[in-house]
């Protein structure tokens, strides 16, 4: 009985030993910027050209709604990495997030890899608001360029026509590399900011400078193949930031080649399909998708052709950046680390490209919301399969921490947030049928402004379904569509009676998640009867001082240091506590 047991225990400690000493999964992140659903196998533009993409796909699962949280760079940037709703943080907009009151208490999805023994390393735009000591090693920072200069200046490409170029040499910037030598000189030219230096950049010929992802691409093929030629100890965490498709969009003639304009598909816009939409209530006609739109507009003959011209660009970016993403891709299949890589390519948010009248991210309808998400975790996640369930990028952090099982709080003390979102494992093992934790709809708002003091109740609401979409602006004001008949979110049925039922469901399950008060409705800050009619600086600081007053009669124990008056810092404390 006694050599049982002995052999019995002998089993259990080495079964034990070994599963401890089973290796950790490495991790590849790729992220693409401003990057909407013009990827192959979304259903989305018929003319893209994303082979590595389509091909990494086939091994791998795609999530076929998934959906930023908070369509613009910074804000969904800050959530993604640290993995908390920006409604939870009040990281709202354009924060340093490393200074926000409560995000500075949480811990980075890089900080938890390497707290767990990982090499972590990146380059290029992953936090927009970058912070190099969260990385064993950090390679690049993000690079906009190459920037056509003139002078002392930057400008926008020579081929952009007025008033679109007046916007400026990001923005209001796209063309091939090569077409703008016939205006080089002395005084115009292509300018690299290479990250410290400041040169001019060669843009022609079989010595041409490396773009930024080009470069990044490079870099991250060769740190995985210099990972197993130095047969590396420690699990690595590898993240790269590629720029494109974000503006300026400016690649080499080969990938323009590609897409000829007078061939260019666009989407469906219809006359008049922002007419029963409310974008336009709540912000001025200034605000950035509404001027692109209609300054593209006023640069070319018709709407058609400036279209043509921005979609064009926008193309050739998408199958430039394809072919950087399929070289670090290639680089780890050819490595000994395929079988034990967790690798994952997705975008910050999406970008409309003329639909209801308007051209750039920050907006709630499904251009700039959705994105690409596809994983690959071997020996979890199937092959080649698409799941349905809606998703968002807050599930990201809680996914690698379930799938490397990463052990620690997120929070670095308890003035942090736990995670925000879930694992989406179920749903990388059941592609269709996967059960989790996680909610029925995907979330995402857009900042309303300065006036609301953070107040998350005061913002922008979206709530994305399997079939439905439902919208509801800080006015009041409602939008709803049925994605099944109307994927291109052209009939607001929010008005129609017989949707009364499903709207008020999904408004219930928004206020639920978000834990909002839409009882405290703001003026809209356009009147249809007086027209453009901006808040001045001292209503809408007069409108926040109410607020916090209201907030702190309520809630007096919210002034920590007992001086009688409540700050922002101590309000904002305070509501995280009582979450």
């Amino acid at each position: 009985m006694k050599v049982k047991i002995i052999f019995f225990t002998t089993i259990v400690c080495l079964w034990t030993f070994v599963s401890l000493a089973a290796p950790r999964p490495n991790v590849v992140l790729i992220m693409c910027d401003d990057l909407n659903d013009y990827i192959s196998g979304m259903g989305s533009h018929p003319q893209v050209r994303t082979p590595n993409l389509e091909k990494f796909a086939k091994s791998a699962v795609a999530f076929k709604r998934a959906y930023s949280n908070n369509p613009v760079c910074a804000p969904s940037r800050a959530s993604i990495f640290t993995g908390i709703y920006p409604h939870q943080s009040k990281n709202l907009f354009w924060q340093k997030w490393y200074q926000q009151d409560t995000l500075k208490h949480c811990k980075t999805m890089m900080e938890m890899f390497k707290e767990n023994g990982y090499h972590v390393v990146g380059s290029g735009k992953l936090l927009h608001h970058n912070k190099a000591s969260i990385y064993t090693e950090f390679h690049k920072e993000a690079n906009y360029g190459p920037f056509w200069k003139v002078g002392k200046d930057l400008k926008a490409h020579p081929d952009v026509p007025a008033p679109f170029s007046e916007i400026g040499a990001i923005d209001g910037s796209y063309g091939s590399l090569e077409s703008a030598i016939d205006n080089e000189s002395e005084n115009a030219f292509w300018f690299f900011g290479d990250w410290k230096s400041k040169k001019a950049y060669n843009a022609t010929g079989p010595d041409r400078d490396p773009t930024p992802d080009e470069y990044n691409a490079k870099w991250a093929a060769e740190q995985i193949a210099e990972f197993d030629k130095e047969n590396i100890k420690k699990p690595f965490f590898l993240s790269v930031g590629f720029i494109r498709p974000h503006t300026p969009l400016h690649v080499p003639q080969k990938y323009f080649d590609m897409f000829p304009q007078k061939d260019i598909i666009l989407p469906e816009i219809k006359m008049n399909d922002k007419d029963d939409t409310f974008y336009e209530s709540v912000f001025e006609a200034d605000q950035k998708g509404l001027k692109y739109f209609r300054l593209l507009k006023e640069s070319y003959p018709n709407q058609e052709a400036g279209l043509r011209a921005f979609t064009q660009a926008y193309l050739a970016c998408i199958t430039a950046v394809d072919e950087n993403i399929g070289q670090v891709i290639d680089a780890v299949d050819k490595s000994r680390f395929k079988d034990n890589t967790i690798v994952i390519f997705t975008s910050d948010h999406g970008w409309n490209m003329g639909e209801k009248d308007f051209l750039f991210k920050n907006s709630l309808w499904e251009e700039s919301a959705r994105i690409p998400f596809i994983i690959r975790a071997p020996k979890v996640a199937q092959s080649g399969m698409v799941a349905e369930q809606p998703i968002s990028l807050i599930d990201l952090y809680p996914t690698l921490v379930d799938l490397c099982s990463l052990e620690g709080d997120n929070r670095k003390n308890d003035k942090g947030i736990r995670l925000s979102g879930f694992s989406i494992r179920p749903f990388l093992e059941d592609p269709k049928n996967g059960e989790w934790q996680g909610p029925n709809s995907a979330l995402t708002m857009v900042y309303a402004g300065p006036h609301t003091g953070w107040d998350p109740s005061l913002q922008h609401w979206t709530l994305r379904s399997k079939d439905w979409r439902y919208i509801r602006y800080n006015n009041g004001k409602e939008e709803l569509y049925k994605h099944d008949v109307d994927p291109g979110e052209h009939t607001n049925l929010a008005m129609n009676p017989e949707y009364t039922e499903v709207k008020e469901k999904m408004k219930a399950e928004l206020i639920a998640m978000a834990e909002l008060d839409f009882s405290k409705t703001v003026p809209s800050t356009r009147s249809k009867e007086n027209g453009t009619q901006k808040k001045s600086s001292s209503e809408s600081k007069k409108s926040a001082v109410d607020w916090k007053k209201a907030y702190f009669k309520k809630n007096p124990s919210a002034d920590s240091n007992k001086d009688g008056d409540l700050s922002w810092s101590e309000l904002q404390k305070h509501k995280n506590l009582k979450k």
